[in-house]
This record gives C-alpha cells, structure tokens and sequence, in this order.
C-alpha cells in the first residue's frame, strides 16, 4: 500500500462540515464502526456509553460503508443499519448524492446486505411507507436473504410494495457497479440463523477494501486471512470485541467473534505491510478499544494496526 493512499485512508471527519475537496474517483466513506447496537448501546451505564451519551466525539454509528462514485453522483450502502437516518445525513456531507428531479428522489442507488442481523439489515424499514416511502432500491442479498425478506414481515410488505427490488448475489459472484468500481461477496461463517452471511471486497479503480464485520473465527473461514491480505489493499475487519470475558452475564461462547487479541496474536509474524491493511470495525459498546486514548488502542496501533473511524474516507483511486 502506498505511503499516499495510506495517508488518504487517515482522512476523517470530526463534525459534519465536509472537507475541503472529496475525491474525484470513486471512495468508501466509513458510515459506522459499532456492533449492531451502537455506542452508547441500550441499556449500558458503562463508562464508555455514558461518555458517548454526554460528548458527541465518542459516538459510533452502527457498522456500514458507503461506496461514493463522485464521476456519476452515485453511492450505495454495504449494509441498511438501525443509523440509517444518521448516516445518510453524513455521506450527504461527505458524498453528494446526485442531482434528480424526482419528488422523492432515491436516498442512494442500492444496498448490499451481509447477513439478517438486526445491525445490518434493520434500517431497510425506513424505505418503507411508514417513513420515506423508496422506490425500487436494489437490494443484493443472498438468495437465503432474499427468501427470509421475502417470507417475513414487514420486509416482505417492502418486496410487495416495491420499495426494495431484490438481487440475488450468489457468494463468490461479482456485481459490477461501474467501470472500474465492483463488489465482489464472499461465504464467511457466522451465527445464520436467518440466513447465511457474505462479506465484500470492493474494487475500485486503483485500490480495493475488504469488509468483514462478522465472522465466527478465522480459523473456521476456508481462507486464511493472511491471503486475504495480500489480495487487498485495505481490510476493515470484524473487532467485535477485543478479548474474552469482556461481557458480563453472557457465554461469549454464544456470540462467537475472533477477539482483537487473537487477529493481533494471529498476525504477529506476518509482513509489517500486511499488518498495516488492517483496521477494525463492528465494536461492541464493551470494547475498550472504542476508546482511542485507551490501553487497548495503543496495543492495537503498536502492532501497525488501527480502528475505523466513523466519517474517515477511504480512496478507491488515485485521489
């Protein structure tokens, strides 16, 4: 990776005013970097969701990414989450969406599901009726997603309306979005109750992003993340929580992960270039690596790795 597109993937945001200049060839902007519930989570009195409650700065959207192809105006979604309000506000900033003269004009030109956890599929309720009343978004999913969208309520009232309009996406499969700009998905495993689960590599013209927010274990994947790695120049993975026992009064043997402290022991003797491709996302609101001044964090970083910011921008291209 070079030392320009790693200084361009640094670039974030602390409030809502947009950059100077965006780039002029297709980018990721970083919609969310919390586990399905946010930070601060319901329910939490923890230190780190009552600093997230009372300061903005500490805040983390749920997990998403937005793809932005400035040439053509056009973005789309790598998972609709329960921010889904929130985050179109910010890639409003950050990503212009384009020009149209419709009453009603699309919110962005489709989705790309990962699985039906309620973090990552939920927010498609918000295309409905009941609230912005969408038209023909392209959904890619699964064909095990489509069938469990189809076959369950409301999300099947938004197949029947045409809010959503369906595309299967069989993993291992490429959707070519643009010239240069494609989403390829691949079969990780997960807890699949409701469907099965993909993650995505996204190609852009001169780089391409690996998104992981969920896996199982990386030794339970049939590719070994080191050649993930090498075949990408960016991967934002799953660092749901950073190491066991993290959450009290739950088997975390029951919302299986691969800790930050296991990707990083896991990672230990690989190529420093390697290591520097990887930054985490999907933070559980326990994790104290939310914390960017915390113990957790420098470990992360002293180990040539960081964590997702929300709002940072992630060049596709040149610039």
């Amino acid at each position: 990776m070079s030392l320009r597109w790693a200084t361009l993937a640094l670039v974030a945001v602390a409030s809502c005013a947009a950059p100077r200049s965006l780039p002029s060839e297709p980018y990721l902007v970083v919609l969310g970097t919390a586990q399905d519930g946010g930070l601060p989570q319901v329910g939490c009195m923890d230190a780190l969701c009552a600093r997230a409650r009372n300061d903005a700065q500490f805040r983390r959207n749920v997990a998403s990414l937005a793809i932005v192809d400035p040439r053509t105006g056009q973005r789309w979604w790598l998972d609709a989450t329960p921010d889904l309000g929130e985050q179109v506000a910010l890639a409003d900033e950050l990503a212009p969406r384009r020009r149209s003269a419709e009453a009603r004009p699309p919110l962005f030109d489709g989705v790309f599901l990962t699985h039906a956890h309620i973090g990552h599929y939920a927010g498609l309720a918000q295309l409905g009726r009941e609230v912005y009343g969408a038209r023909g978004v392209p959904v890619w999913c699964t064909p095990r997603m489509r069938g469990f969208l189809e076959s369950n309520g409301p999300w099947s009232l938004l197949v029947q309306t045409r809010a959503i309009e369906l595309r299967e996406v069989t993993p291992g499969s490429v959707v070519e979005l643009a010239p240069g700009l494609s989403v390829e998905s691949m079969l990780v495993p997960h807890r699949d109750e409701f469907s099965d689960t993909v993650g995505f590599i996204v190609r852009g013209p001169r780089h391409s992003v690996a998104y992981i927010p969920d896996i199982d274990k990386w030794e339970r994947w049939a590719t070994p993340l080191e050649a993930l790695l090498t075949d990408v120049d960016l991967a934002l993975l799953d660092g749901t929580f950073f190491g066991d026992g993290e959450v009290p009064g739950r088997a975390m043997a029951e919302i299986p992960h691969p800790f930050i402290a296991e990707t990083l022991a896991r990672l230990s003797s690989v190529a420093p270039e390697l290591r520097r491709k990887v930054v985490f996302t999907h933070l559980n609101h326990t994790n104290p690596a939310c914390d960017p001044h915390s113990d957790a964090a420098r470990t992360i970083e002293s180990a040539g790795m960081r964590v997702a910011r929300d709002g940072e921008l992630l060049p596709l291209g040149a610039n």
